[in-house]
């Protein structure tokens, strides 16, 4: 039982150094698909020097799914206030794809959706857990992240979009 607590404070540890690793990057240059088939470089996501939202997530994964619907309910409001943008990054396989859209569609989701079935942004952005949020800022730059999702974890993310729209220091997140 000790090696198996072990095992996992090692692994949650490695989790959160990889993603630390993402911090003051900015996002990588990595072809993936919007909705309707095209090509799409993750270099070109932007959002006119307002704060990014970007989300992996997959069908398969309930938390994403509930991550995703709870912040719909806001994201009007939120693009009001803030201006930002979320990007919704599908790391579903070639073969469940044809699912995303209607799945989205039927949520009412109004994100950017792109897909990423060979999971090359993914690697990119080393996110190996999902559902996995980056924040970015003004200036494409990865300023804050965070993997899982719980009831509320929505607020703590509205308010680090707050104080970097408004130029506010987000370190102590």
């Amino acid at each position: 039982m000790k090696k198996l607590g072990l095992l996992t404070t090692l692994l949650l540890l490695t989790v959160m150094l990889i993603a630390q690793e993402n911090a003051g990057k900015t996002l990588p240059d990595v072809v993936v698909k919007t909705m309707t088939g095209e090509s799409f470089n993750t270099a070109d996501i932007e959002n006119d020097g307002n704060p990014i939202i970007v989300s992996f997530w997959a069908l398969w994964c309930h938390p994403c799914i509930k991550e995703l619907t709870t912040i719909a309910d806001v994201y009007e409001d939120w693009q009001e206030e803030t201006g930002v943008k979320l990007y919704a990054i599908s790391i579903d396989d070639a073969r469940s794809t044809a699912k995303v859209g209607p799945l989205v569609n039927g949520k009412g989701w109004d994100y950017e959706v792109l897909l990423d079935p060979n999971g090359d942004f993914k690697r990119a952005m080393n996110v190996n857990m999902i559902p996995h949020t980056f924040v970015l800022d003004a200036n494409k730059n990865i300023v804050w992240q965070h993997t899982s999702f719980a009831e509320g974890a929505e607020l703590d993310l509205i308010e680090i979009i707050r104080k970097l729209k408004n130029g506010e220091d987000i370190t102590e997140h």
